[in-house]
């Protein structure tokens, strides 16, 4: 595959993500004065209550310590709370509040009205699952990649990254 076109899909690619990233989280703060780290972390505790700080580090990729600051900043804002871990005293469980959940619920409007606007209004719903599907294939490789290359000790393999900051991609 030449070069170029590689360079230009990888363009195309960041270029999509900051973009669609910056205009969801623009809605999402105006509205509801949530930045889309927190929404990210909120919608994950509606969609799979109980989690621990590291389950939702792993699910976005981020570090343990980076996911601790948003989670402490939703607790503070009260919008999520901290339990014991009753499998595992060193770690606790985070849970929404009623007050989380009430702004989740409509901050999640807003998410898929976005999502529409920007990506189902523009191209057909077969398009949507062939895209999803090559960007899995992508991630998955490049996950492989990274553990194979790991296991033989070669190229060091990046640490899992901070959240995102308004407006910037993840590096």
């Amino acid at each position: 595959m030449a070069d170029a076109d590689l360079k230009l899909l990888y363009r195309e690619l960041v270029s999509l993500e900051i973009e669609l990233w910056d205009g969801i989280e623009g809605r999402l703060r105006a509205e509801y004065d949530v930045a889309l780290t927190s929404f990210e972390v909120l919608h994950l505790l509606l969609r799979r209550p109980g989690r621990r700080i590291q389950d939702i580090a792993e699910e976005f990729s981020i570090t343990v310590g980076g996911t601790s600051k948003v989670v402490d900043r939703l607790e503070a804002a009260g919008l999520c709370g901290r339990r014991a871990n009753p499998n595992d005293r060193r770690s606790s469980i985070v849970e929404l509040t009623a007050e989380g959940r009430k702004l989740v619920d409509g901050a999640l409007k807003v998410f898929e009205e976005e999502l529409e606007l920007r990506i189902g209004s523009v191209i057909p719903e077969e398009s949507v699952r062939e895209v999803t599907a090559v960007l899995s294939t992508l991630r998955a490789a490049g996950r492989a990649l990274d553990a194979e290359r790991k296991a033989a000790g070669q190229t060091p393999v990046p640490a899992m990254r901070a959240p995102k900051q308004p407006g910037r991609p993840a590096s």
